[in-house]
Formats: C-alpha cells, structure tokens, sequence
C-alpha cells in the first residue's frame, strides 16, 4: 500500500509551534499512523472495506485510543510511529455508543503518551490542533466550530459533538488537542456545512469525556460491561421533520421484516417522531438488545405496523485474534 505519510496538509493550515505554549512536536509524536486488515467475510467488510488507514493517539503505555470503525473486526493491525518504525498491535476493544476503539500495541513503543483533558471545557473559538501521524506537516491549526448533537445515519447518536474547521484531510483518528497539549477528542468524520452562502467541510470529533467512564471496562473486557443497546439494522436520514429509511443492513431485523429505502418510520410503539435524534431516543428506551419494537411505518400511500426483533449489532462482529 502507499506510504501513509506521502502527503501535506497546505501549509496555510499547519500549527507553528510558536503559536502554542506547549511542545507542539512532542505532543504529535503521540499521533501514529494505523493501518489494518479485515477478512473479506467480515460484517463490516462490505460497507468499510477490508482495507483501512487512519490514525490514532497513545494514551498509556502501548495503548493506543483511535476511532472504532478504522479496526471493527480487524485480524491485523500495524501502527506506523513516526520515525518510521512498524509496531504490530492487536483492536483490544470498541465501544458502539462513542464510537471509541483501542489498540495495545504488541511492541514496545517509547513515546510519551498524550494526556486527557476535558472535552466539556472547551468553547467555541478556541485554537486547537487536530493532529495526524506525521508531525506539523499533516496536522492541521483549527479552531473549534460548533458543539451540538450529532445524529449518524448507522444508528448512532452523540448529545454533544465537537466540530472544528478547518477540516483536516485525513480525519479518522485524528487526535484533537486542546491549547494545554491535552488530547479533548477523537477524529471521526469530515462533513459539509454552509456558511456564508458558501459551503466549508468541518470535521466531527468525539470527546474524550465519553471515554472515562468506559476506558477500564474496554480494558478489561474489549467492550463497555452493561447491556448493549437494540439495533435494527436500518439506515436513516431525516427529511422534511420525517425519519425516511435510506438503507438497510442484509443481516439485521429490518431486512429480516421486510422494510426498504423510501419507508418513513412514523412512530416507535406509538409514539410519533419526527427527527432522527427522537428515533433514536425512543428505540434505545425501550430496553436492551433483544427487545421487540414495534414500529408505525409508511410506504407508497400505505401506513402498517410492524414488530421488529432487535439485536446485539456486536455479535455479528468477528472477535479480533491475538497473534
């Protein structure tokens, strides 16, 4: 595969260090590439791929704290330091409801690890970096944009994201570091807004405070210790204050029920929704993975109800191996 560090980040937006009152290359010498593989039979391996490259942040000695879908199901992965050496590393866990994943690494890394901050006290405008393996090169100088609920089309929910601009090009596992050198997030998307009249691409980022109450259990047990919450298998967007289904996964209990792109998801056991945000909310109350939940559904003139029979996405999942 290409080098993961044949490119630059426009030199406009790289961070100087003399803007920033901490060591800005020590603290992106905690940023290390990530490359893994994926068996082609693997869940994710259709609509991730079996191939992928991003980065990731250590935090402690060896582990390395990136974005979970970069080695959901991942039988190899390699992290790429800085100087140009290859660590193998062994997907030690992920976390559904973040979207968090860790890697430990299976060689001895002699870096510092970053330390974390606190994603809850930054504000908008603030500088920031968002890091990327490589150095000042591939990091971008950015600023905090937005903080506000993000809903994700794969069931998926955050109350409050960070969003920084400008973009960094190559966002997954970015290490967003705050003006003290403290790690307040994780790379996870690149999207669009418009602003101005004119349309800009921001990058979403999960915030590290999600990730200290469940950092010991992803430790210990590769995933958070308390019951996973119902998936249906169905990809959504909103439109027009209506939940319309765009998608639907081959292996879930929406294929299972017979749903398809174009349906509008009107009500959940009842209760009407308008907004992906209220979809979400309302299916995760009803219980763990496994409950039934009954749906009011709308297709071509035709409204119907229909019981789907959640599940534990995880458990479609291949466990990782450790070689």
């Amino acid at each position: 595969m290409p080098s993961l560090t044949e490119w630059k980040v426009p030199l406009a937006n790289q961070p100087r260090a003399s803007d920033y009152s901490f060591d800005l290359d020590r603290v992106l010498s905690s940023v290390v590439g990530l490359h893994s593989i994926i068996p082609a039979d693997a869940f994710s391996a259709e609509t991730l791929g079996t191939e992928r490259a991003g980065n990731g942040v250590l935090i402690d000695d060896g582990l390395v704290l990136t974005i979970g879908y970069l080695i959901t199901e991942a039988e190899t992965v390699w992290l790429h330091l800085g100087d140009g050496r290859v660590v193998e590393g062994h997907a030690l866990g992920f976390d559904a409801a973040s979207g968090f994943g860790l890697v430990q690494a299976l060689g001895h890394i002699d870096l510092e690890p970053l330390p974390l901050g606190s994603s809850a006290a930054a504000k908008l405008g603030d500088r920031v970096v968002v890091g990327g393996a490589g150095g000042r090169t591939r990091s971008v100088a950015s600023h905090i944009a937005a903080k506000q609920e993000f809903a994700g089309y794969w069931e998926y929910l955050l109350d409050e994201a960070i969003f920084t601009y400008p973009a960094h090009p190559n966002w997954g596992g970015t290490g967003l570091i705050s003006s003290r050198g403290e790690l307040i997030g994780i790379g996870s998307l690149q999207l669009e807004r418009e602003r101005d009249g004119k349309a800009e691409h921001v990058n979403m980022i999960v915030p590290i405070d999600l990730l200290k109450p469940v950092l010991d259990d992803l430790r210990k047990f590769g995933r958070v210790n308390k019951p996973a919450r119902p998936w249906l298998g169905m990809y959504s967007t909103e439109i027009d204050n209506k939940v319309v289904v765009i998608g639907i996964s081959a292996k879930g209990p929406a294929a299972r029920a017979e749903l398809k792109s174009g349906d509008v998801i009107l009500a959940v056991k009842g209760e009407k929704i308008s907004s992906q945000t209220g979809f979400y909310r309302k299916l995760w109350a009803l219980g763990p993975a496994g409950v039934d939940v009954p749906l009011t559904v709308h297709h071509d003139g035709v409204t119907f109800e229909v019981v789907l029979s959640s599940i534990d996405r995880t458990r479609l999942f291949k466990a990782p191996r450790l070689h």
